[in-house]
């Protein structure tokens, strides 16, 4: 019988061949460790979702032989969990070049994991095709005042995303909870000025937050290891601006979706977005 061809579909330790043997880890800025294969997993945006078997048995021939040459590039996300984000970088190393020949941009949202300088070495490096979709709620999940998170991007900012919420503490961080637009914790006035520092004009629609709360767990050490070390003014200036319009420790913070109650959600999302856009016209954003 014919030997089963390993690939990437089955894990990394289809091509990397278990566990047994650590490979090389870059994480942050020039830090070279070691891990274990099964502590890895593939990146959300990974490029490569399928290889040619035979090629995949030539290159974990050559990875034992010879070993990793090149590190692989991850990010802490949890205790001893790690993922693949290099394929981001390939995928915009590819088809930055491409999408500027095309006069056409490349637009990446901060969907509450990248922080705001990420963001901006990915512009930096990849050029002018490359730019953000900017969500204005999820400064707060990567623990950024929103204002701080702005005026670091603001200059490449394509698209806006307008989404609040309100934070409600707990023991352990806080928790995001969705609210109509400018209910919330999000300074609009603020940070539309800092936009229009850098844009005579952005396109943006209206996002209400997730139907279930994030719990940002920032007062926890297993937090901290999916996110670089921050100065004390940066996180002072995160969580005062988590404070406005918060939510009582005690209030009840469920949405229809999370009480279970599925006939009240169609009229809940039309009160939401009826009263996001009425607060979004208020200041003159609509």
């Amino acid at each position: 019988m014919a030997a089963k061809k390993r690939g990437l579909g089955r894990g990394l330790e289809a091509l990397l061949g278990g566990d047994a043997e650590p490979v090389p880890l870059v994480e942050g800025e020039g830090e070279l460790r070691t891990l274990v294969i099964a502590t890895i997993q593939p990146g959300r945006y990974q490029p490569r979702h399928a290889m040619d078997p035979e090629r995949l048995d030539d290159l974990a021939a050559s990875i034992k032989a010879q070993g990793v040459i090149q590190p692989i590039v991850v990010r802490t996300i949890a205790r001893d969990r790690y993922e693949l984000i290099a394929g981001v970088r390939h995928k915009l190393g590819d088809y930055a070049p491409i999408a500027l020949g095309e006069g056409l941009t490349i637009v990446i949202e901060n969907h509450q994991d990248f922080t705001s300088r990420e963001l901006v070495a990915f512009c930096e490096k990849y050029g002018p095709s490359v730019r953000i979709v900017y969500d204005v709620g999820n400064s707060f999940p990567v623990a950024e005042a929103p204002l701080d998170f702005t005026r670091v991007i603001a200059p490449y900012v394509a698209h806006v995303h307008l989404k609040d919420y309100r934070a409600q503490w707990t023991d352990e961080g806080y928790r995001l909870v969705r609210c109509a637009i400018g209910d919330g914790a999000v300074p609009f006035t603020e940070l539309v000025a800092i936009l229009g520092e850098h844009h005579s004009s952005l396109t943006a629609v209206l996002e209400p937050g997730a139907l279930e709360a994030r719990h940002v767990r920032l007062f926890t050490p297993d937090w901290w290891k999916g996110y670089a070390p921050k100065r004390a003014e940066e996180l002072a200036a995160c969580l005062k601006a988590a404070r406005r319009n918060r939510l009582a420790d005690d209030a009840d913070y469920r949405t229809p979706w999370e009480r279970g109650a599925d006939d009240e959600l169609s009229q809940y999302e039309l009160d939401m977005i009826r009263r996001s856009a009425a607060n979004m016209k208020a200041l003159g954003l609509m």
